[in-house]
């Protein structure tokens, strides 16, 4: 798996283990139309036709780039979660940390470091058209999402590197950083990310750990 070069500010790792998540190759289904036998004639003496109708009928499986690896031998099990808002999809894939009673933030993180959150590949978004997150601008596309945890004020940080490792950060990626008041919540005890509320034109995502929760709000940018 690629990674990044490391900056001044090296996030911090978080126990779980590091295989990588490999693609499958992509394999074409085609299937030819049924054909009336009256018209078979017509098929014979017009063999150009077959290539065009064989290529017409060709089907491909959904895309498998960013399928979840199996959890059988990981401690952070692999999740992802998704979200409409009308016609924009959103989808966070991720892994989950849990806190097992150790303090989390301004222990096992640092404040004022960048983290990953989550273990293993870096947690990523795919965005399928451009969105508003907190009023500022993120392109349609794939990111990396980072954090510098501080007791009254977290930054999340899109990175254009998203296929990567969660450690070390990829300097120099950045496409949106943006600073989040966080709020105390029930305990979670595997990090999570969830979306506790969505409507046509918005959502609120939520990084959940422990009792700690980072919400944003995301929006369709208007066209």
């Amino acid at each position: 798996m690629k990674r990044a070069p490391s900056g001044r500010l090296e996030p911090r790792e978080v126990a779980g283990d590091s295989e990588a998540v490999t693609s499958e190759p992509r394999a074409m289904k085609c299937s030819m139309p049924r054909m009336p036998s009256s018209d078979l004639s017509i098929v014979a003496t017009s063999v150009l036709l077959v290539p065009f109708l064989a290529v017409g009928a060709c089907t491909s499986p959904p895309d498998t780039a960013t399928r979840l690896p199996d959890g059988s031998d990981r401690g952070s099990q692999p999740a992802e979660v998704t979200q409409r808002m009308g016609s924009t999809e959103l989808r966070v894939v991720y892994n989950r940390p849990s806190a097992r009673g150790r303090e989390l933030f301004g222990g096992l993180v640092p404040h004022d470091s960048i983290w990953n959150p989550g273990a293993d590949e870096a947690t990523r978004i795919h965005v399928s058209r451009e969105v508003l997150i907190d009023g500022q601008s993120l392109p349609a596309g794939s990111y990396s999402v980072w954090a510098i945890p501080r007791p009254d004020r977290w930054t999340l940080i899109f990175s254009r590197a998203w296929d990567v490792f969660h450690v070390p950060y990829p300097e120099g990626e950045d496409a949106l950083r943006l600073d989040v008041p966080p709020a105390s919540g029930p305990h979670m005890e595997s990090l999570s990310f969830a979306f506790p509320m969505a409507t046509a034109d918005s959502a609120r995502l939520e990084l959940r750990w422990g009792d700690t929760v980072v919400p944003v709000s995301v929006r369709p940018r208007p066209r």
